[in-house]
């Protein structure tokens, strides 16, 4: 892993689960200081964010975390939703056998991860399982440029949905595994308009729940310019 690759994965997680908020600016030396990595790989590892939307630069004021907007959060859903619907469709109708052992395994390697006792550190292990899974739901739909659409659009979401696996319960975890337990069904039934009704209302109860964190200020991220 290069110095850059390392600086990028580092700030990416801190402003996804809020140690680096909102707002604040991203002075370089602050960055070295946090993480002990110079300032060229710094600067490439931001502007690498920056193309993702997680920071904004502004003329003479430099790099800030970018905010969180519950209408950036709807805009990307609905992408989603649009996107993954037709990519879906396509992967029934395309995929084989080891398209269906991955979406097995992975379902079940998210149901596993799940159940386990809960903390800080296993909120990674549970979103690598959840990004594994609904990547598997696309992988057989033949289209590179879909799958990239697909990364960017869930890595946009990451940062809202990070919050409320840090506020899991025992009903959101039933939550998690009914819902994608259902998604995987229909799509290996083959059933492709009830794939996408479920994996529709998956994405638009998250999107809800979100709202509701931010509504009753549970996230750490809610507040006046949240909406």
């Amino acid at each position: 892993m290069t110095l850059a690759e390392k600086a990028y994965r580092a700030i990416r997680r801190d402003i996804i689960q809020g140690s680096l908020p909102p707002n604040i600016r991203l002075r370089l030396t602050d960055l070295r200081d946090r993480y002990g990595i110079g300032f060229s790989p710094l600067r490439e590892a931001l502007n690498r964010l920056q193309s993702q939307n997680f920071v904004t630069l502004e003329p003479l004021k430099g790099y800030t975390v970018a905010e969180l907007l519950l209408s950036e959060l709807k805009d990307a859903t609905n992408t989603r939703i649009l996107l993954e619907s037709e990519a879906l469709q396509r992967a029934i109708t395309l995929g084989g056998d080891d398209w269906e052992s991955e979406i097995v395994s992975t379902l079940q390697a998210l149901k596993l991860q799940v159940e386990r006792p809960f903390n800080g550190d296993k909120i990674w292990e549970v979103e690598n399982r959840h990004h594994a899974f609904h990547r598997a739901l696309l992988s057989a739909s033949d289209s590179r440029i879909s799958m990239e659409f697909f990364e960017c659009l869930y890595s946009k979401t990451e940062r809202y949905r990070i919050p409320i696996l840090q506020g899991r319960t025992d009903r959101t975890t039933a939550e998690v595994k009914a819902e994608h337990a259902s998604i995987a069904d229909a799509v290996l039934n083959r059933d492709i308009d009830q794939s996408i009704k479920l994996l529709s209302a998956h994405y638009k109860r998250t999107e809800k729940l979100i709202s509701q964190y931010v509504q009753t200020e549970k996230c750490a991220w809610a507040g006046k310019r949240s909406s």
